[in-house]
This record gives C-alpha cells, sequence and structure tokens, in this order.
C-alpha cells in the first residue's frame, strides 16, 4: 500500500468516526431531518478538507485533538455546499457519488433543512466539542465562516450563476473559482495551522498551499466533467457546457487548462518548502488533486 492512501485510508477513519459522534442519530426526531443530513455527509466522500486539516495541525506542531472538531465542521459545511448545489434552482443534479441527490431522495424542503442543518452544527461543534483555548477557537470560527459566505463559497456560487450563458473571461473564471473553491480548501489547511498554533510566515505558506491547491482542484474538477464519465465522476458530465456554464477549459482550453493546473500544483508544494520532508502528506495530498478521477 502505498504511503498517501495508507495516510487517506487512516485519517478518513478518524474522520468518519468523529462525524458518527457528531450527528444525531437517524432516529431521533425529526427523523426526516435527520436521516437526510446523515444520508448526505455518509455518501463515500474523500474527506479531504477535513484531513488536510488534520495534516496541517500535524506539520505545525499541534498536539491534543482539539484540531477534530473544527475538521469535522468542514467537512459538514462542505456537504451543506453540495446538497444546496445541486437543487433545481442551483446546478440541478439527479446524481451525487454515484447514488441519487439529497433533493431527490428526501425532497427538495428537506434538502434545503439539511444543508441549514448541516451549516449550523458545524458551528456548534467548533464551540461545543473542541478543547482548543478560547482564542484560538474563535480564529477557526471566524475563518470558517468568512471562507463560507459572501466574500468566499457564497459569493463564487453567486457570480457562477450570474454569467451562466454570458461570454467567458479569465477574469470573471478565476474570480468563481478561486472564491467558490479555493478559498474555502485554504480555510481547510489554515485551520489546522491555525488550531496547532502556526503564525507568520508557517500560515502564510500553508495559505499559498491552500489557496493554489484549492484552484487547480476546481480546475480539474472543470476538466474531468469535459473528459471524465458518469460511471468515474459518480453524477453526469458534460453539464456544464449544456448550462453555458464557464469553466477553465472553455476559457483557455482543455490543454491549457490542464498544464495551468499542474504549474499551480507544483507553486503548492513549492510553498512547503520550509517544512522540508514533515509536508509529505501535504505534498503528495496535491499530486493526489492533479490525478485524481472524481
Amino acid at each position: 500500500m502505498s504511503f498517501l492512501k495508507a495516510y487517506l485510508e487512516e485519517k478518513r477513519a478518524v474522520v468518519e468516526e468523529a462525524l458518527e459522534r457528531f450527528l444525531p442519530p437517524g432516529g431521533e426526531a425529526p427523523a426526516s431531518l435527520h436521516e437526510a443530513m446523515r444520508y448526505a455527509v455518509f455518501s463515500g466522500g474523500k474527506r479531504l478538507r477535513p484531513i488536510l486539516a488534520l495534516s496541517s495541525f500535524d506539520l505545525v506542531g499541534g498536539r491534543g485533538d482539539g484540531v477534530l472538531a473544527p475538521a469535522c465542521a468542514l467537512e459538514l459545511i462542505h456537504t451543506y455546499s453540495l446538497i444546496h448545489d445541486d437543487l433545481p434552482a442551483m446546478d440541478d443534479d439527479d446524481m451525487r457519488r454515484g447514488r441519487p441527490t439529497c433533493h431527490k431522495a428526501f425532497g427538495e424542503a428537506v434538502a434545503i433543512l439539511a444543508g441549514d442543518a448541516l451549516l449550523t452544527l458545524a458551528f456548534e461543534i467548533v464551540a461545543r466539542e473542541s478543547s482548543l483555548d478560547p482564542a484560538r477557537r474563535l480564529a477557526v470560527i471566524e475563518e470558517l465562516a468568512r471562507a463560507n459566505g459572501s466574500r468566499g463559497m457564497a459569493g463564487g456560487q453567486a457570480a457562477d450563476i450570474g454569467v451562466e450563458g454570458q461570454p467567458p473571461t479569465l477574469d470573471a473564471i478565476t474570480f468563481i473559482h478561486t472564491n467558490k473553491t479555493a478559498l474555502p480548501l485554504a480555510a481547510a489547511v489554515r485551520v489546522g495551522g491555525i488550531a496547532g498554533g502556526a503564525a507568520g510566515a508557517d500560515l502564510e505558506a500553508l495559505t499559498a498551499y491552500g489557496r493554489k491547491a484549492g484552484l487547480a482542484f476546481q480546475i480539474t474538477d472543470d476538466l474531468l466533467d469535459v473528459t471524465g464519465t458518469a460511471e468515474e465522476m459518480g453524477k453526469a458530465v458534460g453539464k456544464d457546457i449544456a448550462r453555458g456554464k464557464m469553466t477553465y477549459p472553455g476559457v483557455v482550453g482543455v490543454e491549457a487548462a490542464g498544464k495551468h493546473a499542474r504549474t499551480l500544483l507544483d507553486e503548492a508544494v513549492g510553498a512547503l518548502a520550509r517544512f522540508g520532508p514533515r509536508a509529505r502528506p501535504l505534498v503528495e495530498i496535491a499530486a493526489f488533486i492533479g490525478e485524481r478521477r472524481r
């Protein structure tokens, strides 16, 4: 087994166990809401964002398990965003990770509420479950909120919807991808660093890694919508073009988009040079982002 595969499996198991503890049981009233929340969370996700937080925490010398609740909060926020993104008013997707999307399985109203509940649960568990000292806990909460609000993920989603059908421009797609994907993914790395006590140049290096890797992640996602299959992706492909959505391949072409993603990942790895061999997990995760098929 490769180093990265073993590492991801080990960290994923830690995250899965914690998510099971943090989420309400499916039978608890209102049962349909809690079952929808669990359906969306336990749908076979890679747990990349919480793993990035755990890796960054370890890299900067973090001690204890205070980062675990913030790491799981990242996954809950990510899952909420996917539930809402799949809705008919957004991307209108019927499949996610090889099975019906939340609104197809539970109805639109319950799916919307499941997303709302996951978002608020994320902040609840950071406030209640984390053993971080108050200053670090507050900084983590601020980081989560900023990266996913109107100046982050939600703003990127709004911009994405706003330019559908318009002539593509590099400035527009960079703004959308940076806010929609790069900032939330960078927040995962920063949350781990902040929880572990990182500051100054160390935190700046983690931020650079996260933003560049996050942008490369979204470019790769755009490429897979063009070159991948529904079986590989676990969802419909080719929908970006059909909806007139702005994508990197649509702006610069498939070859140039792939080259840009590889350059970004090289720069992301370069940002970690100050940490030396201790950064191996994050370095290998960058390679995984560039090679993934779903």
